[in-house]
């Protein structure tokens, strides 16, 4: 780090250490490659929050010229925009402003197509002035074009531009499944019962598709983060795809692209954002240009949607379960079988967030519903519409299917759920055939 960057951090490091929270910062300097994870362990196994705030200034001025800046993008992702900007004044750094380009102007001649016997080889021929007598105007002749004339006409060629991903190596890439039932008791989290059906039902689904399938249990949050690492620095160079399914409670969280966060069975959290970091072009360079799938059953908040009337011909309504659950944290100790909401975490930039697409079992904000005998209404219709149309549908369109079979289920005659996701995708995505 320049000195300079060293001294703007000393003058400023009483005020950083009242105020920072070394959880909302790590994992952001983790994904941008300023600290290791090691590095990040050791500073949150301080006792205290002063000491790990402490911890983390002093690292940072070891880590590189580059991360200063990358500090100050942290504060302001995390939400942190006063001492960033005391930071930055003190650094003085603004970015140069864009100076506009102006095309310049080509002027065209005019000229006017004469079809010969071969369309498409046009002889073109100059305009030429008819003079008219002073008086007079032309008087056009009623328009009757020809039998030729009209089969000349150019016609547009309809074709799909879009590409299509390669899917056929073999196996086609790693699907990891992290599933979390069992949460400790100290959490304020319920078992998830019924998510084993819905693991099972990924692990021979994503076999069927000729994925390697990697299944972790009951993971902490820290876990959760060391098993996407660990996936991080894999060598996807044979593979064309990567898959990572999450079953587990979830929360809302502040983002900047994927909104919400999943909770460890410790009750920890960490960010959708954050897990999908660890896949990007950036930080897994041998994805790069490869789709990465996110399939998330979680709770999004704690709200509960009781939909709106239509008319009986739009839906054709199902009832839920005879238990069915939300994966949320509980909020009341209400005696029914339904709980509450899933938590919001940790905020970190996505710089590469092409070739991602998160399918989220609910809308943000919104709870999940999970039937204790047959699994959750996503994983039910996902494993379901992928089942039936795998080989012949892409995967948004496969997407769009499981939305509206989930959208015509009630819990209790009541509460309704709609999936969706977030598509950063550029090409047309088709599974290996069954």
């Amino acid at each position: 780090m320049d000195q300079r960057h060293r001294e703007i951090l000393r003058r400023h490091r009483s005020s950083l250490v009242t105020t920072l929270d070394t959880a909302d910062i790590c994992d952001g300097l983790l994904s941008k490659g300023v600290f290791t994870q090691d590095m990040i362990d050791e500073i949150q196994n301080k006792e205290t929050r002063r000491d790990r705030a402490r911890a983390l200034l002093t690292d940072l001025e070891t880590r590189g010229s580059r991360a200063f800046r990358s500090f100050l993008e942290c504060l302001r992702e995390t939400g942190y925009h006063d001492p960033a900007g005391l930071l930055e004044n003190g650094d003085g750094a603004h970015p140069p402003c864009p100076i506009p380009v102006q095309p310049s102007l080509i002027p065209l001649p005019v000229e006017r197509p004469k079809y010969t016997e071969d369309p498409d080889r046009p002889v073109l021929i100059p305009l030429t002035v008819v003079p008219l007598r002073p008086g007079t105007l032309p008087v056009p002749k009623p328009f009757s074009p020809s039998y030729e004339e009209e089969n000349l006409k150019p016609t547009r060629i309809r074709r799909d531009s879009i590409q299509t991903y390669k899917m056929d190596a073999n196996p086609c890439g790693i699907c990891l499944i992290i599933n979390n039932v069992e949460f400790e008791p100290g959490s304020c989290l319920k078992d998830r019962n019924g998510s084993n059906i819905d693991c099972d039902k990924m692990e021979t689904r994503f076999k069927a598709l000729n994925f390697k399938v990697v299944v972790k249990r009951n993971l902490k949050c820290k876990y959760i983060r060391h098993e996407m690492s660990t996936l991080a620095k894999e060598d996807h160079s044979l593979y064309d795809c990567c898959v990572v399914i999450i079953l587990s409670h979830g929360t809302e969280a502040n983002h900047n692209r994927f909104p919400g966060a999943i909770h460890g069975v410790d009750a920890g959290v960490v960010s959708v954002q954050i897990i999908t970091n660890y896949l990007n072009g950036q930080n897994c360079p041998s994805l790069q240009g490869k789709p990465k799938l996110f399939f998330i059953q979680a709770c999004g908040g704690d709200e509960k949607d009781i939909g709106f009337e239509v008319s009986p011909d739009e839906v054709q309504p199902s009832m839920g379960g005879a238990d069915d659950q939300t994966d949320a944290m509980p909020m009341s100790s209400s005696s029914d079988s339904l709980s509450t909401s899933d938590e919001p975490d940790a905020r970190a930039t996505l710089p590469t967030p092409s070739d991602i697409l998160v399918s989220y079992s609910t809308t943000p904000g919104y709870v999940s519903w999970r039937d204790t005998e047959a699994g959750s209404w996503y994983v039910e219709n996902l494993d379901r519409v992928l089942e039936q149309n795998a080989d012949t549908d892409d995967l948004v369109t496969i997407l769009m299917m499981v939305n509206d079979a989930v959208s015509q289920i009630s819990a209790k005659g009541l509460y309704k759920q709609m999936p969706g996701s977030f598509n950063f995708l550029r090409k047309h995505l088709y599974f290996q055939k069954p």
